[in-house]
């Protein structure tokens, strides 16, 4: 990551899909996933898709809610927001 623009760039050696159980929600992680990090926030985020019934929308952007809330804020480049408990995402879920 650069701390000048905040621009990251990931590279994997495949395309990674993984479960969140918590909220049944099934995400996929291109092998090359690219954003800028802000704080609280990930946008122009390129090469994360989440299952939306049988589509699979780009996520565009990612916020956080200060606390008390607990929330993030998922939005695709289709103009679809979501919002589920910052816990779904902890480690091992």
């Amino acid at each position: 990551m650069r701390k000048t623009t905040g621009y990251m760039w990931i590279l994997q050696t495949k395309k990674v899909e993984h479960n969140f159980k918590m909220i049944s929600k099934l995400v996929s992680y291109g092998a090359e996933i690219t954003g800028y990090v802000e704080k609280k926030r990930i946008k122009k985020l390129k090469g994360v898709k989440a299952k939306e019934l049988m589509l699979w929308p780009p996520v565009g952007d990612i916020s956080v809610d200060d606390s008390p809330t607990g929330k993030i804020h998922f939005k695709s480049l289709a103009g679809i927001t979501k919002t589920f408990p910052v816990e779904a995402f902890a480690a091992g879920q």
